[in-house]
Formats: C-alpha cells, structure tokens, sequence
C-alpha cells in the first residue's frame, strides 16, 4: 500500500516480516521487549513500516543470525547494523525476491493466484501429479509445491520425477490426512511435509524452510517416528548462555528439562532387564522419553526464534 501524504511504500506488519525474514511473532517479541519500530499506524491503528524500518528489520535478522543477541542491536542506528552487516550506508533498499515456484493442484494454485503479497512467484502450474509432466518442465526453479490431499506411498516417485521435470531445489507437499509411513518416505527423498495451512502466508515460510534443509516435527507418533536429537549438550548450553543476556529465563529452565529428558532417554536403553517384557517396558519408556524430547526440542526452537536467539545447526 502507499502513503499518499509521504508518497513512500509502506508495508502492514505481516507483509514487512515476511520481507525481513521474519515471522510475525517474533517481530512482535522484539517491539513488545526491545522497541526495534518506531512506527506508524493506519487509521484503523495497524502498524505501518516504512522500507527504510524494513530495511532495519532485515539487518537485525541478519545480524541474530550470525550471532549477535537482539538485546544489544535494538537501540542502534542503522548505520551501525549497516557496519556491523558489512553493508554500506549507499546499499540499495532491502528488497527480498520472490520465490520462482511450480505448482501442482488446482485448489492450491487457485489459491495461491487470490492471495497477495506471499513472495512466490508461479512459473508453471499442473492440475494433477499423475497427469502431463511437461506442464512442470522449464528452466530451473526455487520451490516446486504440491497440493497433494491424501497422499500414498505409490505417489512418492512422481513427486520425484516431478521434482526433476521441474528443476526445483526444494519440494514442499502439502496434505490434509496422510499415513506416517508415507509421511516418512517423503521426507526420505528431501521434501518438506505439511499439513494444508488454514492462512496462505504461511506458504512462503514453508518454502523458504524447505530451501534451507529444514523439515517439520514428525506428525506422527508410532514407535518408528522418534526424531533424532536435535539441540546436543553443547547446543543447549549454546542457547543458555545467549539466554543469560535476556530477563526471561524460559531458555535456561527448558534446556534443564531437556537435559533430564534426553538423559532418562539414554537411561532406558541402556538399563538392565530382567525379562522379555521388562526389556519392552524399558523400550516403552525410552520412547516415551523421545517423544517428550522431540515436543520439548519443537517448544525450544519457537523460542529461540522468537527471542531473537541464534540458532544452532543440527548435529551431524
């Protein structure tokens, strides 16, 4: 939208995350407890940044993400994220571009056509995966999205082949009921697997986390689909020293929980049993031990995230 007193573009709240790579939620933890916009508002009293606050907002993820704590950036000029960054103060406006993506399905790309604002840009679309493979084929593309409502194992080479028809660096298949073991065959072949989202800006978010190798907690919770660990030792003590600068001390009390639940995890594998249905039991507790591991990992990264702290990588 435009400010028609300034004549410069201005961005609502979802739109100007979206732009510096940010989540809605986390921009709000950052105005609400370190002030980072100065904004104005709309006259039905929506926020409104300007490109240059976009810019900023840009500059700050950047910085977080290679280590810097929120805490300490939020009063800086934007010279100085611009220093800190390696940016000159000339550097031409932020402008984030817009993924070059497939589509596959009719409701998605109807969809996707209505909405505005998401940061994707179709270059081809299918109505179905079974159909003509050459409605997908053409120079390489970011993102190929599928809108796949029941999917089954049998589906998995087509999105494969669908994946090389349209040269795309990242899969993202969208579901509204799917079986876990399908669920684990697509991300065997490096697709990104979601439940349909109610609200289209989540979509850009999805691919950008498909781009980045990134995959979702497991949907599923049978006794195959504890994830691997995800935040080590060395990572959570990572995050609570980052935590240390913040007055909140959630970083801190969960990487503690995590701590015991991972080592009550190794425990009962490796505890004595004395018989057939005593060594199941232990199986049955490890497991349950994952699991709680795995909901407490998902619970840490959305905090992390939210408090603007860097985030670790995965172990190897």
């Amino acid at each position: 939208m435009t400010n028609t007193a300034q004549r410069q573009p201005v961005y609502r709240s979802g739109v100007a995350a979206r732009l510096a790579g940010l989540s809605v939620e986390t921009l709000r933890v950052w105005e609400r407890r370190y002030g980072v916009s100065d904004t104005q508002r709309s006259e039905h009293g929506q926020r409104l940044y300007t490109a240059e606050q976009v810019r900023r907002l840009g500059l700050l993820k950047q910085l977080v993400d290679n280590g810097h704590p929120i805490g300490t950036l939020a009063a800086l000029p934007l010279e100085r994220l611009e220093e800190l960054a390696g940016v000159g103060g000339s550097a031409p406006p932020l402008h984030i571009a817009a993924l070059r993506v497939a589509l596959v399905g009719e409701t998605l790309a109807r969809r996707v056509a209505a909405a505005a604002g998401l940061g994707l840009d179709v270059q081809r679309t299918a109505s179905r995966l079974d159909g003509d493979m050459a409605a997908l084929q053409g120079p390489p593309l970011d993102v190929l999205l599928l809108e796949l409502p029941e999917p089954d194992e049998s589906m998995v080479p087509l999105v494969a082949a669908a994946r090389e028809a349209a040269g795309a660096a990242a899969v993202v298949v969208l579901y509204r009921f799917c079986a876990s073991a399908t669920i684990r065959a697509l991300r065997a072949q490096d697709c990104m697997v979601a439940r349909m989202p109610s609200e289209m800006g989540e979509l850009a978010q999805l691919c950008r986390a498909a781009l980045a190798g990134r995959q979702l907690p497991p949907s599923d919770r049978s006794a195959a689909a504890v994830p691997a660990i995800r935040f080590d030792e060395t990572a959570l003590a990572t995050i609570t020293a980052a935590g240390n600068r913040l007055a909140c001390e959630c970083p801190r009390h969960l990487s503690d929980l995590l701590l015991m639940v991972g080592s009550f995890e190794r425990y009962s594998a490796q505890c004595a049993s004395r018989n057939e249905a005593d060594a199941q039991l232990h199986l049955d507790l490890g497991h349950a031990a994952g699991l709680a591991r795995s909901v407490l990992e998902t619970a840490m990264e959305r905090l992390v995230l939210a408090e603007g702290l860097p985030l670790p990588p995965a172990p190897n």
